[in-house]
């Protein structure tokens, strides 16, 4: 069995929101990307057997149109969505449940390695002390409100900075692991 895993890959903006006050992205592609760099997703994709996404994210992601995005299985969290798009059937599963029953439900279908992404998800996953691994890309934007990034935790989490990569000469992502070898403060 695969080590298991749980990595967030996500953009934020330099006041730490992930999306605008009225739920804007509009500012993700701020910075002009001529060469099409995917600033690490297709490693990231590489590395994980599937993605759990909340139903924000889902309906955004769905709302773009045109063809599905991913390729590896995706489950959706949701407590209020009843059904899927039939064309969807084959790609999308939806689950419900705390942070650590939904990984219990993804694993006991052999999915270890892990994409976690939505903003409430994460936080929710974070909560419950599950993140493994963050990849944060700043955007050199001051939104001044929106969605944040991170919210209450019960505890400090203590993370290890392994390394920065610099894309299209303006983007920073910072990747980090959750430190598990000492006790954390609270």
């Amino acid at each position: 069995m695969a080590a298991k895993k749980n990595i967030v890959f996500i953009a934020r903006s330099l006041d730490g929101y992930i999306a605008g006050k009225a739920g804007e992205l509009d500012w993700l592609e701020l910075v002009p990307n001529p060469t099409g760099d995917d600033l690490g997703y297709a490693a990231l994709m590489a590395e994980v057997d599937a993605i759990v996404m909340g139903r924000h994210t889902f309906e955004t992601v769905w709302g773009f149109g045109g063809e599905w995005p991913y390729t590896k299985p995706v489950f959706v969290l949701s407590h209020s969505l009843q059904s899927l798009p039939p064309d969807l059937a084959e790609k999308v599963q939806l689950l419900s449940g705390t942070p650590a029953a939904v990984l219990a439900q993804v694993h006991a279908r052999a999915y270890h390695r892990l994409y976690i992404d939505g903003g409430r998800t994460i936080q929710a996953f974070l909560r419950e002390d599950l993140i493994d691994e963050l990849r944060i890309t700043t955007i050199p934007i001051l939104l001044g409100g929106g969605f944040p990034l991170f919210g209450d935790l019960p505890q400090a989490l203590v993370w290890e900075h392994l390394h920065s990569t610099s894309y299209l000469g303006q983007l920073v992502q910072n990747h980090y692991r959750r430190r598990r070898d000492k006790p954390d403060r609270a």
